[in-house]
Order: C-alpha cells, then structure tokens, then sequence
C-alpha cells in the first residue's frame, strides 16, 4: 500500500507533463505487445510451413507447393509463390531470383510496421520529461523570487525536487521502450534472415533439380 501511495505521490507531484509522458508510454506499451506477437506468430508459422514444403520441393512437387502457398498469406508463402510464378514463364536462375526478391520487398515493409515508433516514443518521453523539469524550475524560480528570504532555501529545493519527477519518468519510460525496440528489431532481422535463407534453398534445389533433368 506505500509503495502504491508513493507512487500516486510522485506522479501527482510531476504536474501536468507527466500525462503526455504516460500516454506515450501507453502507445508504446500497445505497439510492443502487437509487434511482438506478431512477429512471433510469423516466426512460428514460417518455421512450420517451410518444413512442410521442404520435403515437396526436394521432390520436385511445385505444383503441390504452389497449392499449398497460394491457400497460405504467410511471409514464406508470398516469396515462394513469386518464385514458381515466375518459373512458367522463364526459366533462369536470375528471374526466378529477381521474382523472389520483389516478393520480399513486399513482405519486409509488413514486418517492420510501425517498429520505429518505439524508438520515437523513447525520445519524446524523455523530451517530454526535460520539458516539464525546465517549466517546473522557472515556475520554482519565480515562485520563490518575491518569498521570505529565510524561506527560499527551502521552497527552491523542495520545488526542484518536483521538478525534476518528470525528468525521472520520462526515463523510467523511455529505457524499457529502447530496451523493447531493440529486442523487436532483433526479431524482425531474424526472421528477414531466415526468409533469404529459404529463398536461397528455394533456388537451390529447383537448379539441382534442372541440372539433374537435364
């Protein structure tokens, strides 16, 4: 119950500025858990339907993986489509390439979506936070420039110590938002990283597959 009064306190004593910081940090906390799920999902799902279609290609069944793409939105679904879409009309290693990559070029926008604004939220939090600790001292300094001589000591330090409570939320904000963007970015390249490295098997085995043919 204290620390609940305490914290009450604190942020009653941070004066306006402290609702900006915490609708930031709301945005922020909303935009990671989604982005997080998400992303975790498409990890999963990636994993799972590239181990189904594995075996198919290795087996040379495009038809079969097209068929089982083209029912899929999945990332890995996108490119690969891309890919054997291009493969009834040309051929080369170098088309079928260039077809995958416009279909990462599509998918990779989906995955970063709105990843940025949590770095963004961090330095308006502690913006936010500067701004209210600078309004809170000039309010301070002109509070105590008509006071009792005596009292100024006093009323100035106690009104510093309010003033900067922003600046201090406005980090206890931004920290974990920086922390949590970095973890997202670092999901994000890691499944960017295993779409090439399907793609690339993708290409692999489809020009062992014609050189075996032919």
């Amino acid at each position: 119950m204290d620390v609940y009064v305490s914290i009450v306190k604190f942020f009653q004593e941070g004066g306006v500025f402290m609702y900006p910081i915490m609708l930031v940090l709301a945005f922020g906390v909303a935009i990671a858990l989604e982005r997080y799920i998400y992303l975790s999902v498409a990890k999963t799902s990636n994993r799972r339907l590239m181990n189904k279609l594995l075996p198919m290609l290795q087996r040379g069944d495009y038809q079969g993986v097209y068929n089982a793409t083209a029912k899929s939105n999945h990332a890995i679904s996108q490119i690969l489509s891309y890919g054997l879409a291009r493969m009834k009309t040309a051929k080369r290693r170098d088309d079928i390439e260039m077809a995958m990559e416009e279909g990462m070029m599509e998918v990779i926008p989906r995955l970063e979506k709105r990843t940025h604004y949590l770095a963004t939220f961090a330095n308006l939090a502690t913006l936010l936070g500067l701004l209210g600790t600078i309004m809170g001292l000039i309010q301070a300094f002109t509070a105590v420039a008509n006071a009792d001589p005596a009292e100024k000591a006093d009323q100035l330090s106690s009104s510093i110590s309010v003033a900067m409570n922003t600046t201090a939320f406005g980090l206890m904000v931004a920290i974990p938002l920086l922390l949590v963007y970095t973890v997202i970015q670092t999901k994000t390249t890691e499944i960017v990283d295993s779409l090439e490295m399907a793609a690339v098997k993708f290409v692999n085995l489809i020009t062992d597959k014609s050189a075996t043919a032919s």
